[in-house]
């Protein structure tokens, strides 16, 4: 059984053979290995010819080019095979390394890989972290540029409105106002007047004017009625003389 995650990347591949995983041992893991249906293994390396020659694996060791070697065992669930370029008996080049655990067969990543993948995961956090930032940007040309954010808006609904107190305006304000007003009540006169709140507003020529009152004539004799009286009371009441009896 192949099961094939990426098929242009070795590294997205797991192969596993469900009939070999009771008998894999030190001794079977390599030929488990060399199933033709595994894709991880090279038909053209050593150990093909040392298996198609009926000889053992020892004749590796005086053999050029690339082989398959059991690195490391832990039976009856890990096994570690390495691939690697045997230049001379005692000389070899790794290649590949391939990790068995409970019968699936993986290519463990080399360096460059793990680290490319750290990156490009590290880039895209940073990128989507950027465009979810630049989504919270506003501009105006007359405000500038400020945060906008979803939770802050429904704080802001939430969040009861506080009352804006109202400032007492200036002596200078209030005075400006009101010559303001007068300058416009001389240039345009009101044309209808309302005498009382609730009443409909009555025309400014309709209302009858009351006649002032006219002083009335005063008579010389009561003039000097009223000076005697106010000259008594500025002096005061005559003293009272005691009577000799």
């Amino acid at each position: 059984q192949c099961r094939f995650i990426f098929p242009d990347n070795l590294l997205g591949i797991s192969w596993v053979d469900s009939s070999w995983i009771p008998i894999l041992n030190n001794g079977s893991v390599l030929d488990y290995f060399s199933e033709r249906s595994n894709p991880f293994y090279d038909r053209t390396c050593n150990n093909e010819v040392v298996k198609m020659q009926r000889m053992t694996l020892d004749h590796l060791n005086q053999m050029v080019g690339v082989e398959y070697i059991l690195l490391h065992a832990q039976e009856p669930i890990l096994f570690i095979i390495r691939k690697q370029q045997r230049q001379s008996p005692t000389q070899v080049l790794p290649l590949a390394d391939y990790y068995i655990i409970a019968g699936v067969i993986y290519q463990a990543p080399d360096l460059g890989s793990v680290i490319n993948s750290r990156v490009l995961t590290a880039v895209h956090g940073i990128q989507s972290a950027f465009e979810e930032a630049m989504s919270y940007c506003r501009y105006h040309p007359s405000k500038g540029y400020w945060w906008h954010f979803k939770d802050q808006e429904e704080r802001e609904k939430t969040k009861p409105k506080a009352k804006k107190k109202e400032e007492p305006s200036s002596i200078f304000q209030r005075q400006r106002v009101d010559a303001l007003l007068l300058d416009l009540r001389q240039k345009f006169p009101p044309r209808f007047v309302q005498q009382k709140p609730g009443e409909k507003p009555i025309p400014v020529d309709q209302i009858k004017k009351e006649p002032e009152p006219v002083p009335e004539a005063v008579k010389p004799e009561e003039k000097e009625t009223v000076k005697n009286a106010q000259s008594a009371g500025a002096k005061g009441p005559p003293e009272k003389r005691m009577r000799l009896q």
